[in-house]
């Protein structure tokens, strides 16, 4: 009947096309990087590589600066210290890539499946993450909090599910905000095959993968927004200068004054 009002759309169901219209919010000031954790040095092609361009295109749509990093190119010496050569190594590249970590809002690890598992190169630069996790903001907080994370990950064998809760556990670990589906991944037929940009794979037209990493870019826009709007995660009970000098955050110390 005319004028009768409409029930809201069920969950799940079709909206118009208003749903894809700009949103209000402004991303111009956030800064993302991605890491590509390939084995491949530039500039052999990465399948991972053309993952990356998705998300990062959908995020340059909203004015984010990106970065991007291959980390192989780089000398990253082992070690879990934020200078290496401080502990032996002849050279490390960490410490100038940390401050290109630091300058991001937002941050995407992407790598393929070796064995079921992230790459070594992967492994390698949570590693140099870690390396820093003690370092200190000035609100006394660890200094990755109030960034964003995510993650991508490639490969034509299983284990894209294991590797994502690889990264995104280590990345919350360091302190970083992992918002809803923060990770996309695709893995082609079990076994030889071709790989996510090879002729024939139907990775770049796999709307499963493109959905997924179209949700983890706007999510992870959408977590640095809230995070970079409030002036970062709030700084009282996780403080960790507060903690050393005997403040315990309704934890019970009969001994703090």
């Amino acid at each position: 009947m005319e004028g009768t009002p409409q029930p809201p759309p069920r969950q799940g169901a079709p909206v118009s096309d208003t749903a894809s219209a700009p949103p209000q919010r402004r991303y111009d000031d956030l800064r993302a990087l991605f890491v590509n954790c390939t084995l491949k040095p530039s500039p052999e092609r990465s399948h991972t590589q053309g993952l990356i361009d998705i998300s990062r295109g959908v995020m340059e749509a909203q004015g984010v600066r990106v970065d991007q990093i291959r980390a192989v190119d780089h000398d990253l010496a082992p070690g879990v210290y934020p200078d290496m050569t401080e502990h032996g190594a002849a050279s490390d590249a960490w410490p100038v890539l940390y401050q290109r970590v630091m300058d991001a809002d937002i941050l995407v690890l992407a790598g393929p499946i070796w064995l079921g598992d992230n790459s070594s190169v992967m492994k390698r630069v949570i590693e140099r993450l870690y390396a820093c996790s003690a370092i200190l903001n000035d609100a006394g907080q660890y200094a990755y909090y109030g960034r964003a994370g995510g993650c991508l990950i490639t490969g034509n064998e299983d284990g894209a599910k294991h590797c994502a809760m690889n990264v995104l556990y280590s990345l919350q670990h360091l302190g970083y905000a992992i918002p809803p589906q923060a990770d996309s991944a695709w893995v082609g037929a079990a076994g030889p095959g071709p790989s996510y940009l090879d002729p024939g794979s139907g990775g770049p037209e796999n709307d499963f993968t493109n959905r997924n990493t179209t949700f983890m870019s706007w999510n992870l826009m959408h977590m640095a927004r809230l995070l970079k709007d409030a002036g970062g995660f709030p700084a009282h009970g996780n403080q960790r200068a507060e903690w050393d000098a005997g403040c315990r955050f309704d934890f019970p110390n009969p001994d703090y004054r």
